[in-house]
């Protein structure tokens, strides 16, 4: 069992070391979901993150036991496949953070290209904690590609909050939010995101006026909590409220 709370630099370099061989990252599945309207998805194993009501813990916790290496092609086509039978506008890789260092990262802008260039219509959505791209922000400008867009989903509201949602040490609370800060600096899409349910209107209002603090002032897109048994489970062992 991983000790509470850990340092998310270190699991990203063990985690990468596990999840990804060269230029192929572990996948268990590509299906098609009703997100944004319709979206072809790709779900990954791996997070530097160990977030309470994450719907893919038990994967992220032990990626080694699950999925298959698959090329960034192999991605591509997959997502291809779902976006022509669907006629789907948007797609995404999920279930994971897809960028742990600079192999994960060089495998995600592969798999970007490879699929924007087939269809000219098509949006790729990149959905990230924003950590690493906090806290190695040369990797974002190999992210200024034209109908890329990316949803940084923060984790807490305070030090304290991101640490019990999150796993990770108090310490790196600002670098997802200095992540999304250089991306709209540098005129990327990208936007923040928060689970309602764990925020509630207050929390929500203190990350707003933390924003505005740093300069950020987005729209924050709220989602609703997926309720599974074992997420709530780790919710009530992380002592963590719901407010709703």
């Amino acid at each position: 069992m991983l000790n509470l709370p850990f340092d998310p630099v270190k699991r990203s370099e063990e985690i990468e070391m596990i999840v990804t061989k060269g230029l192929r990252r572990k996948y268990y599945r590509f299906r098609a979901a009703g997100y944004y309207g319709g979206i072809a998805t790709a779900d990954a194993v791996g997070c530097c993150f160990l977030c309470a009501y994450c719907w893919n813990y038990f994967r992220n916790l032990k990626p080694q036991h699950l999925g298959q290496f698959f090329s960034p092609q192999e991605v591509a086509e997959n997502l291809l496949r779902i976006i022509e039978k669907k006629g789907f506008r948007y797609c995404r890789i999920t279930g994971c953070e897809p960028i742990l260092g600079s192999n994960s990262l060089a495998h995600l802008i592969q798999v970007i290209n490879m699929v924007l260039d087939k269809d000219k219509d098509l949006t790729f959505i990149v959905e990230t904690n924003g950590f690493i791209l906090g806290y190695y922000p040369q990797f974002i400008l190999k992210l200024k590609i034209p109908r890329l867009t990316i949803r940084f989903a923060l984790k807490g509201w305070d030090e304290e909050s991101f640490e019990m949602i999150t796993g990770v040490d108090k310490r790196y609370f600002i670098y997802p939010m200095r992540g999304l800060k250089k991306c709209l600096e540098l005129n990327l899409d990208a936007w923040p995101a928060i689970m309602q349910d764990i925020f509630g209107d207050d929390n929500l209002e203190k990350l707003k006026q933390r924003l505005i603090g740093m300069g950020i002032n987005s729209e924050i897109e709220s989602e609703e909590l997926e309720r599974y048994p074992y997420v709530l489970e780790n919710i009530k062992e992380r002592k963590i409220m719901l407010k709703y």
